[in-house]
C-alpha cells in the first residue's frame, strides 16, 4: 500500500505567524496520512487542522468519514479543533482517539474547550456525527492501518503512534512531545527506552519532537520535549530510515531551525550513515 504524509502544521505550545516563520510554518500541530480516497487519519488537531478541514471541504464530493489521533489534550494539539470545518456539515461522520487525562475523560475535557465561558458553540451542537473513544497502550485498527499506541514521556497521558499499513507497506511513527533526555518523572517503566526502541522498530519514518537546542535543554529538562541530536540517536537505535523533527520551538524563526536541521544531519552523518533528516515544514508531503 502506498499512502501519503502530508504536514499541516508544525509548530509547538502556540501557533506563530509571520515572515519570520513562513518556510517551516507557524500552525500548531497537525499531520494528515491518506491511502484510498475514502481512507484518512488525522494525528493531532492543533490550529493547523483549520487549513486542512478547508481542503476537505473544498473537494469532498460526498459525505466524509474521518479518524482523529489525538497525542494529548495540551492546548497546541486540539486548539482547532472547533474551526474544522468539516464537523459542521450534517453526514460527515468524524471519529476522535485519545487518552483521558488524570482521570477526566476524553469527552469532558473536549467539551470543556468548547464551554460557553471560553467559545460561542458548544461540541454538541456541532453538525457532523461525532464519536470519540479513549484508548490507551495497545492496538486498534482504523482506515486501513493497524494503529499502536505507546505512552510517552510527557506532562498528562501522552501518546505516541505507530501506523502500518493492514495490506503491507512501509510504517510510519508519531512521537510529538517526547523527552528522551533524564529529566522529569512520568510514570513510565524503567525499561521504558527499550520498549519504545523495540516499539520503533524499522519502522521507515519517525516523526519526532526536536524542540529545543542542546543549549537550551538542560534547562528545560522535565518539560516533556527533545533535542534533534537525541532524536536521531532514537532514529538510529530503532533503524529507521527517515527522521523528521517537529514541534518546532514558538521562538525559533526558520534560520534558526535550519541551523538545527544542519546539527541534527552532521550528527546523523557521525552516527547514524544512511539516516535522512529532514524538518517538517508545513506543505510538506512524503509519499510511503
Amino acid at each position: 500500500m502506498t499512502y501519503t504524509v502530508r504536514f499541516w502544521g508544525t509548530r509547538g505550545s502556540i501557533p506563530t505567524p509571520g515572515a519570520h516563520t513562513a518556510r517551516y510554518g507557524g500552525n500548531t500541530s497537525c499531520v494528515a496520512v491518506s491511502g484510498l480516497p475514502e481512507q484518512l487519519v488525522i494525528l493531532d488537531a492543533g490550529s493547523g487542522i483549520r487549513l486542512l478541514g478547508r481542503e476537505l471541504s473544498r473537494v469532498a464530493t460526498g459525505a466524509m468519514n474521518l479518524d482523529i489521533l489525538l497525542s494529548h489534550t495540551h492546548w497546541d494539539h486540539i486548539q482547532g479543533l472547533p474551526f474544522f470545518q468539516p464537523l459542521n456539515t450534517k453526514g460527515n461522520a468524524v471519529r476522535i482517539y485519545g487518552a483521558a487525562q488524570a482521570g477526566v475523560p476524553l469527552e469532558e475535557i473536549l467539551d470543556r474547550q468548547m464551554d460557553p465561558v471560553v467559545f460561542p458553540v458548544p461540541l454538541k451542537a456541532l453538525a457532523a456525527d461525532l464519536r470519540i473513544t479513549e484508548v490507551s497502550h495497545g492496538s486498534f485498527e482504523i482506515d486501513g492501518f493497524l494503529v499502536e499506541a505507546f505512552r510517552l514521556r510527557h506532562p498528562g497521558t501522552t501518546l505516541g503512534y505507530k501506523l502500518v499499513p493492514a495490506k503491507g507497506g512501509q510504517t510510519i511513527a508519531y512521537l510529538t512531545d517526547n523527552e528522551l533526555g533524564p529529566g522529569g518523572s512520568y510514570g513510565v517503566s524503567p525499561d521504558w527506552r527499550a520498549e519504545l526502541v523495540r516499539f520503533l522498530g524499522g519502522v521507515d519514518t519517525l516523526i519526532h519532537d526536536g524542540m529545543y537546542s542542546e543549549a537550551m535543554i538542560e534547562s528545560r529538562a522535565g518539560w516533556g520535549h527533545s533535542t534533534p541530536e537525541q532524536a536521531v540517536g532514537l532514529a538510529c537505535e530503532a533503524r529507521c530510515r527517515r527522521l523528521v523533527l517537529f514541534h518546532h520551538e514558538p521562538e525559533n524563526d526558520d534560520a534558526a531551525i535550519d541551523a538545527l536541521l544542519a546539527g541534527a544531519r552532521s550528527h546523523a552523518a557521525a552516527y547514524a550513515p544512511g539516516l535522512i533528516v529532514d524538518a517538517a515544514m508545513e506543505g510538506m508531503t512524503l509519499t510511503l
